[in-house]
């Protein structure tokens, strides 16, 4: 199963990266996007909420992101609490349709296992 959790920590770390990195190359489009935008021709507040809406949904993806990092690094040093962040996130990434949910049902079926269960509680004991 160590091969397993390695396995599962890159891959979360790769997709978390390119969701980083999305996210960048997203907010500079946007940014260029609202450039051309006629504000004075639009109701009143609907550049507020189309602007906050945006950064509402980069924040979350971001959030994610450092958070499967995270658990990502924290499960290839063997720490108990990145199983359960890890968990936690790839059940949330499970709703990125189809390349999220296929790492995220891997992920917890990996991290599920007894055998894992339990690699994890000894290295918690020492």
């Amino acid at each position: 199963m160590k091969k397993h959790v390695t396995a599962v920590a890159a891959i979360r770390i790769a997709l978390h990266s390119l969701g980083l990195i999305g996210i960048i190359i997203a907010s500079l489009a946007v940014r260029f996007a609202f450039d051309f935008v006629p504000v004075e021709e639009m109701p009143e507040l609907v550049m507020p909420f189309v602007q906050g809406l945006v950064f509402f949904i980069f924040l979350v993806v971001a959030l994610i992101s450092i958070l499967g990092i995270i658990g990502a690094v924290g499960l290839l040093a063997n720490k108990g609490w990145a199983r359960i962040l890890s968990i936690v996130v790839a059940a949330v990434c499970c709703l990125n349709i189809p390349i999220g949910t296929l790492a995220g049902v891997y992920t917890i079926w990996v991290l599920l296992q007894d055998e894992t269960i339990e690699m994890f509680k000894k290295q918690a004991e020492v």
